[in-house]
């Protein structure tokens, strides 16, 4: 196989001073401001100098770099920049396997005779990458997934490199943390850290210990088997949204507004993209920090109201107590809608509203989002007297 693994580097972050060339230079911290109640989506390289990192509590990123820019997230322009630029990569192969909006994997075997190589594609690809959308990202090429992802982040930020063998890959990575190795967490390293293992000379070392508490899948991809497809979205995707109170929240038609705004920007998207969707999933995180999910699969949609409808049906069901988090996931995407009635029939209108729909679209995509608003909308917005782009992405694109 060869493999272009491409990393766009501090995604969030790369849109906004592109946007305001003021920022520049500065520590960025994209997530929540310092008062709220929240984690770091990701930061400048001068922020990640004080310690601050992506998933970190907003409250130890302030508490590190208190002179810091603090600044929510802007989903659309995010959504918008990470279109053009799995645009851009569809154009060297169908084989692409979206990891999230901004980092993706290209199994280009059968496109290398097309384009000049795997190394070419991915010059240009990285070339073509700043010119069309003004952002930096990492390109490796290697002969698997493991080694790809490998040399895209040996040289960040802005970097380009190659792993092409398995004897290339051991010698990189031969006196490096066990961490290196695809899969190995905190929770292993810790397991393998109680036998002795801390670098991969140690599992080279010590085969069979490792192969007994691990297996014998740590052990191959240490010595650079690997042997992973990259799976396009038809197989493997995802795209989603979701709401981080300031306060715990127990008023259930509150948390039915929250989930109606981030519906419709989800129904929003996916009929921007001409995706349909077949599994619709609430996602919930308690006081207490117990997260919980409930789905609902049916044939084809792609409508607000009747996304909408089956999460809101979906928290009826869920035990009444304080919750932290919303938020809902789409998935098991498809570019066709079913004909035939659907399961999700009963709790959203489908026939009656297609007309007004589609009007809705046209305006939308010439206007934007907030050009057209229902009147259920509107009462949810006047009640929660938020910013819709509080809400964070939490899923790849569809």
């Amino acid at each position: 196989m060869e493999i272009v693994h491409v990393d766009m580097d501090m995604f969030f972050a790369a849109v906004e001073i592109r946007d305001n060339p003021d920022l520049a230079g500065k520590p960025l911290i994209i997530g929540s401001l310092p008062h709220e109640r929240g984690v770091v989506s990701t930061c400048s390289y001068e922020a990640r100098k004080y310690g601050v990192r992506s998933a970190m509590s907003i409250k130890e990123a302030y508490r590190r770099c208190p002179h810091g820019i603090y600044m929510h997230p802007n989903g659309h322009k995010y959504e918008k920049a990470s279109r053009q630029i799995h645009k851009i990569w569809d154009d060297y192969t169908d084989l692409v396997e979206y990891i999230s909006l901004d980092e993706g994997f290209l199994d280009v075997t059968g496109s290398v005779g097309l384009f000049g190589g795997a190394e070419n594609i991915g010059r240009e690809i990285k070339r073509r990458v700043k010119d069309e959308t003004g952002l930096p990202c990492s390109v490796g090429i290697g002969y698997s997934m493991m080694s790809a992802k490998l040399a895209s982040e040996e040289k960040k930020p802005d970097g380009f490199f190659q792993i092409l063998t398995p004897d290339a890959l051991r010698e990189l990575i031969i006196d490096r943390n066990v961490r290196i190795i695809y899969g190995v967490g905190p929770k292993t390293e810790a397991e393998l850290n109680k036998i002795g293992i801390h670098t991969v000379r140690d599992i080279y070392n010590n085969r069979e210990a490792v192969a007994r508490q691990q297996g014998q899948h740590i052990i191959d991809l240490a010595d650079g088997i690997d042997n992973r497809k990259v799976l396009t979205p038809s197989k493997s995707q995802s795209f989603g949204k979701e709401h981080t109170f300031q306060e715990d929240i127990t008023d259930r038609e509150y948390l039915k507004d929250v989930l109606r705004l981030i519906a419709r920007e989800l129904g929003f998207q996916i009929r921007l993209d001409e995706k349909y969707i077949k599994t619709i999933t609430l996602k919930v995180t308690f006081k207490d920090m117990k997260k919980i999910t409930r789905s609902k699969s049916g044939d084809a949609t792609n409508k607000t109201d009747v996304i909408y409808n089956t999460v809101a049906e979906l928290l009826d069901k869920v035990e009444r107590r304080p919750i932290r988090l919303v938020g809902i996931t789409l998935s098991n995407f498809t570019n066709e809608a079913d004909t035939q009635l659907t399961l999700f029939d009963d709790i959203g209108k489908t026939n009656n509203t297609d007309r007004l729909d589609d009007v809705a679209m046209k305006i939308q995509r010439k206007y934007g989002l907030k050009s057209v608003k229902s009147g259920s909308e509107l009462v949810s917005e006047k009640r929660l007297h938020i910013d819709k782009s509080d809400t964070e992405k939490t899923g790849g694109t569809a």
